[in-house]
Order: structure tokens, then C-alpha cells, then sequence
């Protein structure tokens, strides 16, 4: 039987789980996210750290800003993904 988690001790686990994105590979990103998901905790600026396709983090990806807009090309997959910047 599992143990359940609080949401505090979820959230410490997230946060130090991205501190070190760049070493994890797809399946721990995947578990952290149903890990958030269960627990009904927002990823807000960290869901940036990764690919929503692949979901294997940015280690060097192709960066470009146009007209307020964020654009991120993938190393892996080659999907980009754009973000408003604020």
C-alpha cells in the first residue's frame, strides 16, 4: 500500500526534482507530471523547462523573439513552441 503525500512534501519533491532537469529523460518527466497532476499542482514557468512533445528537457534548443512572442524550436522532435512574454 502506498503512502499519500501532502502537498507540501509534492511540492518539495517538484522542486527538487528541477533543479537537475537537465540529467532526466522523458520517463522521469512524465512521472513528475502525473505527480503534479495528481495533486492538483501547478508546474506554471517550470512546464517551460521541457518539451510538451517529447518531453525530454531544453539542453540547447534554437531561441528566437518576435513581436512579444517566445519561440522554442526542439533539439529532439523539432516542434516549436511559442510563449507571450509578459
Amino acid at each position: 500500500m502506498k503512502k499519500k503525500l501532502s502537498k507540501t512534501d509534492v511540492e518539495k519533491q517538484i522542486q527538487e526534482f528541477f533543479l537537475n532537469i537537465k540529467s532526466k529523460g522523458p520517463k522521469e518527466i512524465k512521472k513528475i507530471k502525473r505527480l503534479a497532476m495528481a495533486h492538483n499542482y501547478k508546474l506554471k514557468e517550470k512546464r517551460k523547462l521541457f518539451c510538451k512533445n517529447c518531453l525530454n528537457p531544453y539542453i540547447n534548443p534554437e531561441i528566437r523573439i518576435k513581436n512579444k512572442i517566445k519561440i522554442v524550436k526542439c533539439e529532439q522532435c523539432e516542434i516549436v513552441s511559442r510563449w507571450k512574454i509578459k
